[in-house]
């Protein structure tokens, strides 16, 4: 068993909103380490002392590992207003010139992002840590400010997410909606300080920003993850089958954005696979070969070319060999629930789907199968081999499934931690170990079986520093916490001054293994 985690609070948590911000799957790296130092972020009023709730701003934080405090500072010139859970901010960091990246409040909006000086992540003693140093909020990708493919592009996205290639960071988002999206890729490199796309060239030898690496075809793929390891990217995803209603093609989006559609998770179905390696090109006479980054060339599980963005080629529903497993609609798989890669380059993935179950009272959402066999939804381990190439797929062994999702996450050793919420508060952690060729399950910590009691944790997507696992072996977990004392809720036409709740705090919980 784990050992009790030190906790550590970031700041409040708008608990208070409808809709969780701080602690959502497709949150990919929140929080992550480098170079010695762990970096958050995550929405809070600005002074919650005071009463003032709302609006939230973008805070982000920074701590000198192993030990050393938090400083936070807070970025005042956005104020994020609307409840919606997609709206969440996300963080990355390149390696090659110390940028700090970070994008934040879309939901099909347009973009917002900013980013730092170069070295303020590789150099982090030289600066104080405040705003200064950073952009103000931006609609455009650093280095094509004067676009117009990219500008229309960058005007609808949802569920960003950052993650390292080498000295360089990737950027991905979705364009489009529920049912009808497209996932686009962009590198920033270091050596430039400035963003590119993998599209075609137009004859002025701009990118012409129109080809998606997945591209939906009445659907959209919904991405568990996107990781780099040794170079090559790794993706999974499962696809959500686009379901009519009156008012989708509304510009305002009102009931898509309100979930109000019938284009829900009950429409997901099959689990994908892809990878993207650095390719050298085939010289011409009198020419050196080119070596072209990871996340140009897509291949399958079988190694076979099947998506080349510069010729304008996409990852389809009907490229051939991308689907691991078929799995039906209705079956209980989630979107955007998790992924990680080993150090062998094996893929993990984390999500649930329907079981004949031996007991229909074991909790989880059962439902009759044709031959009248109960099915009950549990989570599953997907794993697939580097050296067979094969999947396979293992029922966990815990027993409640929640609506809420997990996290991946593999450690220097190459264990994979499985990091789940539970029913009512709880939070749990799993091992699966390299050398049982994660075949088994142990249950290495449990809020509900600690001195950390259950009711602290509301139902929270955990997410996990995978950077600080890998390198140190100390599993950071960002998630959220019910606070010992209790706020006064502010007065209004419709408070009442006696009507008290509890506070919610986003912490980082650090396991040492």
């Amino acid at each position: 068993m784990l050992s009790e985690p030190t906790v550590s609070a970031l700041g409040p948590d708008p608990s208070w909103r409808k809709h969780v911000l701080n602690g959502n799957a497709f949150q990919q790296d929140v929080i992550q380490s480098f170079n010695g130092w762990q970096y958050a972020c995550f929405y809070s009023s600005r002074r919650l002392d005071l009463g003032d709730r709302e609006p939230l701003y973008v805070h982000l934080s920074r701590r000198k590992l192993p030990i050393g405090q938090w400083e936070t500072f807070v970025f005042h010139d956005h104020p994020q207003t609307t409840d919606d859970g997609h709206n969440t901010v996300q963080l990355g960091i390149c390696p090659g010139d110390g940028t700090i990246h970070i994008s934040y409040d879309h939901h099909c909006d347009q973009l917002r992002y900013r980013h730092s000086i170069p070295s303020l992540a590789t150099d982090p003693e030289s600066f104080s840590w405040s705003p200064q140093y950073f952009t103000p909020t931006l609609h455009h990708l650093p280095g094509l400010e004067s676009s117009v493919p990219h500008d229309e592009l960058l005007s609808y996205i949802t569920y960003p997410r950052f993650g390292q290639l080498g000295d360089d960071l990737w950027f991905s988002f979705r364009t489009g909606k529920a049912g009808l999206g497209d996932d686009h890729l962009y590198l920033y490199s270091a050596s430039r300080g400035a963003y590119s796309s993998f599209s075609p060239s137009s004859a002025t030898g701009a990118s012409t920003a129109t080809t998606p690496f997945l591209k939906g075809i009445q659907n959209n793929p919904y991405i568990h993850g996107l990781d780099s390891r040794g170079g090559t990217l790794y993706v999974t995803w499962v696809y959500r089958d686009f379901v009519w209603y009156e008012g989708w093609d509304d510009p305002a989006d009102t009931k898509h954005k309100q979930q109000a559609g019938p284009n829900s998770a009950a429409n997901n179905r099959d689990l994908c696979y892809a990878y993207s390696s650095p390719t050298t090109t085939v010289a011409e006479t009198g020419q050196e070969p080119t070596l072209l980054p990871a996340g140009q060339i897509w291949r399958n599980g079988a190694g076979d070319v099947i998506a080349d963005l510069a010729r304008g080629e996409s990852i389809t529903p009907s490229s051939p060999g991308v689907t691991a497993f078929r799995i039906p609609k209705g079956s209980g798989l989630t979107n955007q629930e998790a992924q990680a890669v080993d150090h062998g380059g094996g893929v993990h993935v984390l999500n649930r789907d329907s079981c004949p179950s031996s007991d229909p009272k074991s909790g989880g959402p059962d439902n009759d199968d044709k031959d009248g066999t109960i099915q009950e939804v549990k989570w599953k381990h997907y794993y697939r081999d580097p050296t067979t190439k094969t999947w396979t797929s293992r029922a966990l062994p815990c027993g409640y499934v929640s609506g809420k999702r997990g996290r991946l996450a593999v450690s220097r050793d190459d264990d994979l931690y499985i990091v789940l919420p539970g029913g009512g508060s709880r939070l749990s952690i799993w091992r699966a170990a390299k050398s049982d060729a994660y075949s088994t399950y142990s249950l290495v910590w449990s809020s509900s079986t600690t001195t950390t009691q259950g009711e602290m944790f509301p139902l929270t997507e955990p997410l996990v520093d995978t950077y600080r696992l890998d390198h140190d072996n100390v599993l950071s977990v960002f998630t959220r916490r019910y606070a010992a004392e209790r706020l006064t809720m502010p007065t209004g036409p419709d408070l009442k001054a006696e009507e008290y709740e509890r506070k919610v705090d986003v912490v980082v919980l650090d396991f040492q293994l």
